[in-house]
């Protein structure tokens, strides 16, 4: 089966109805990346960042976003996207993208104890703070880092004032040091610990990851997911069923991929093979605190 015979799904999700329904069931349950018109404006933006030519206050990028909205997603799709290769000249594995979390209580040595750590890099249990800095510096050097991607960046803000000054300081002195851009994904929160740092927050271009409306794009970004849910029926929903989902979800992107998942297992189970007006207006909120799509 291609994607000519079975019109309403892509190849890949076409491909999945050979597949037994437990085997569907599993991929529908699975972290899915669905390209939609926001993630890509989001990934076409960081794609620039790759290719700016190094110098002095190179740009970066904040994207913020209440929990759920997608950001880990799409980090993880541009970490994803831009893989270490090796230099067979050089014989170093380099790595344009390089993400870390920021570490739940702020500071300069739980920052490079972290930063260390995605590297790779052994750490001494005496160094002090100047050469963890400098083994940072020297193996980021050496390995090409373009793009430092930093998650949760809003927890900046649980530290004390001097620790948030002095993580953004860090920040600040690591990207004109390397001159290297910075990417930060955090909760809408996040703009006040950015903030805290004039010079550092004039760099950054701001992308919001607002909640979904009943627009064009919520049309498109659950046509999205439909088309890559491999059912054997398409699943055409009117605009009232639409609005439902928008209703029940709050707009939250984690929510929809949520609900369309369960109503789609929910289909496979009991053969109907689609995702129907009625099914959306009886549908009955589970969501957890958390899920994959956050």
């Amino acid at each position: 089966m291609n994607e000519t015979t079975i019109p309403h799904l892509t190849s890949t999700a076409a491909a999945l109805l050979t597949e037994s329904d437990a085997a569907r069931i599993r991929a529908i349950r699975s972290r899915r990346w669905v390209l939609y018109p926001r993630a890509k404006q989001a990934l076409d933006r960081l794609g620039v960042l790759l290719d700016h030519p190094r110098g002095t206050r190179m740009p970066s990028i904040s994207i913020y976003g209440d929990s759920g909205m997608g950001k880990t997603m799409i980090m993880k799709q541009f970490r994803d996207k831009n893989p270490p290769s090796f230099d067979s000249r050089t014989g170093v594995l380099k790595t344009p993208v390089l993400a870390m979390e920021m570490t739940s209580r702020p500071g300069e040595r739980r920052f490079y104890g972290e930063l260390l750590a995605q590297l790779g890099a052994p750490q001494r249990p005496r160094a002090d703070i100047a050469q963890m800095e400098q083994a940072a510096l020297r193996i980021m050097e050496a390995i090409g880092v373009q793009v430092l991607v930093i998650d949760e960046v809003h927890n900046i803000l649980a530290g004390t004032y001097r620790e948030q000054r002095i993580v953004l300081n860090t920040l600040r002195f690591l990207s004109n040091r390397l001159q290297i851009s910075l990417v930060c994904f955090g909760v809408n929160e996040a703009r006040e610990a950015i903030g805290g740092d004039v010079q550092l927050a004039r760099r950054f271009e701001q992308l919001t990851l607002s909640r979904w409306e009943a627009n064009e794009q919520f049309e498109i970004l659950v046509a999205s997911i439909l088309r890559n849910t491999p059912l054997r029926h398409p699943s055409v929903l009117t605009p009232k069923a639409l609005r439902r989902i928008l209703q029940i979800t709050d707009g939250i992107t984690a929510n929809i991929f949520y609900m369309l998942s369960y109503l789609a297992i929910e289909a496979i189970e009991n053969g109907s093979e689609q995702i129907t007006d009625n099914v959306v207006e009886a549908w009955e909120p589970t969501f957890e605190a958390e899920t994959a799509y956050a």
